[in-house]
């Protein structure tokens, strides 16, 4: 499962270990299991898990106490992939979902897990949205 690619090189004096660049999945592997040991979701306040893929954007509130899926929403949802939106709106559009159903099952705060993705872009624009729509975090 380690994609890291390493060389060794022995001189006389210094062994040298050179590591080459880790992969894009690795990486964001990393970053995910760094962020799960601290953000933790309950009922009160669930955790909102974004999952982007190069052409959708799906996002859960999840409570890890008790391993359910309380909430969920995503770009291939009837109402949202009927529209021709840039894939920015379209997160913007499944963060406006994501908040009314949060409130139609009566959550207002919430833990925001962006997953191992960068907070810029479509994460960024799905998180804000959700906090247009109402949720705290």
């Amino acid at each position: 499962m380690l994609n890291v690619k390493l060389f060794f090189i022995q001189n006389s004096k210094f062994k040298i270990y050179l590591k080459m660049a880790i992969t894009k999945t690795y990486r964001r592997d990393r970053i995910k299991h760094r962020i799960k040991k601290v953000v933790t979701g309950t009922a009160e306040r669930p955790r909102l898990s974004v999952f982007r893929s190069n052409k959708q954007i799906s996002v859960q509130l999840i409570d890890d106490v008790h391993g359910k899926t309380l909430a969920a929403a995503s770009s291939l949802e009837k109402e949202l992939s009927e529209k021709k939106v840039a894939k920015v709106e379209q997160a913007k559009l499944v963060g406006k979902l994501i908040a009314e159903k949060a409130n139609k099952a009566g959550i207002n705060s919430v833990v925001f897990d962006r997953n191992g993705y960068l907070y810029h872009g479509r994460v960024k624009s799905l998180a804000e949205a959700a906090r247009e729509g109402g949720l705290k975090f």
